[in-house]
């Protein structure tokens, strides 16, 4: 994949939910919710200081992480969907 997120942004793949609940029911598609779990495809260089040092990315790729609901902007790319969020709307890594 040739694309990289610039600055303090991150790439994600989300991972697919489960298609039955805890009990054994089955979801129907019109019924599943997003999932806000993913995987990071790529990371950008981090964000820069006033003074311009740069800040560290705490994410990297590979690494699945939970997001907030509404997070992010879906983008397709080589046909894969995909989501271009920045890293403070990641919440935490799993």
């Amino acid at each position: 994949m040739a694309f990289k997120p610039l600055h303090d942004r991150v790439l994600v793949r989300r991972l697919e939910s489960d298609e039955k609940t805890a009990g054994g029911l089955i979801i129907p598609e019109n019924a599943k919710e997003k999932p806000a779990e993913g995987e990071i495809v790529s990371v950008g260089e981090g964000a820069r200081k006033d003074s311009g040092e740069l800040i560290a990315m705490a994410v990297k790729a590979g690494d699945k992480v939970l997001f907030g609901k509404w997070s992010g902007t879906e983008v397709k790319i080589d046909g894969e969907e995909l989501l271009i969020m920045k890293e403070s709307d990641v919440l935490g890594i799993l």
